[in-house]
């Protein structure tokens, strides 16, 4: 196993199971004590794990990740989630783009397509499109935060109310078990809520680690959105709200595109 592939296990492995002990990672992987230091290190300088005496664990609930860390974090899950939204975005296209990893995967895939009209508080999704000379690309103003290079605050709040668009693609911190939308500060709730009043139709796109995951900040609710895309077939309970509300979801399953024919009715914008 490669060095990259064996960090992502690693992380997978306490995701799901909690706390790890070097040496039983080790041997896990048949890798000394050694290796598994070094991969773990440098998995905690991306903050993507937190160091415990002999081993390592997620760092705290309701704390986000840094950005660096989300941008390889569950990242085939992202890239799948955005194939699936850019075979649903025509070309010449007005579009807003919200914060977060997952619209930034949907930024690159649609990076080729022409004529499209990018809104955007999100620098990486800009610097996304900014290759493609066809794209006509505006930025909200204010102060940036520098590790996530996005716009949230003072300034940025009202820029998405100046205009009305196609299609608003968003991410969200986290979905409760009820389908409340979560957050990690009232200035990203303030910018998402904002987003979605103004565009006609509401792309919703996370990957499946988000649901139940926790978040300090309430703001919306999954069955506002016009179409929800995931890289898995989302909670029972979830999929449920939406058939009732009409919101269609498009998740990926076993490496093919499905679309989930039980909630076809698209939501009017």
């Amino acid at each position: 196993m490669l060095a990259e592939e064996r960090a992502r296990a690693i992380v997978e492995l306490v995701r799901r199971d909690g706390f790890q002990a070097i040496d039983a990672l080790a041997l896990q992987f048949s890798v000394t004590p050694q290796t598994i230091r070094r991969d773990v290190n440098l998995l905690c300088d991306r903050g993507l794990l937190r160091r415990r005496h002999g081993g390592v664990e997620l760092p705290p609930e309701g704390e986000n990740l840094a950005y660096p860390a989300r941008q390889v974090l569950n990242i085939d899950a992202k890239r799948r989630v955005a194939q699936l939204v850019a075979r649903e975005v025509p070309e010449g296209a007005s579009l807003f783009f919200g914060i977060g990893t997952t619209p930034e995967q949907c930024a690159l895939a649609l990076a080729d397509h022409s004529g499209l009209r990018v809104m955007t508080n999100n620098l990486n999704v800009a610097l996304a499109f900014s290759r493609n000379t066809s794209c006509e690309i505006t930025v909200a103003g204010g102060r940036v935060r520098n590790l996530d290079r996005d716009v949230v605050a003072g300034d940025a709040h009202g820029f998405f109310s100046r205009f009305a668009v196609d299609i608003g693609i968003y991410g969200v911190g986290g979905v409760a078990e009820d389908g409340t939308l979560l957050d990690f500060n009232t200035d990203e709730v303030t910018m998402r809520s904002e987003l979605a009043r103004h565009c006609r139709q509401r792309f919703l796109v996370l990957d499946h680690s988000k649901f139940g995951r926790g978040a300090t900040v309430r703001g919306g609710h999954v069955t506002e959105a016009s179409v929800v895309f995931t890289d898995r077939p989302v909670p029972t309970a979830i999929a449920d709200q939406l058939r009732d509300a009409g919101v269609r979801l498009v998740s990926w399953s076993h490496d093919v595109a499905s679309t989930d024919t039980s909630s076809q009715t698209r939501r009017r914008g």
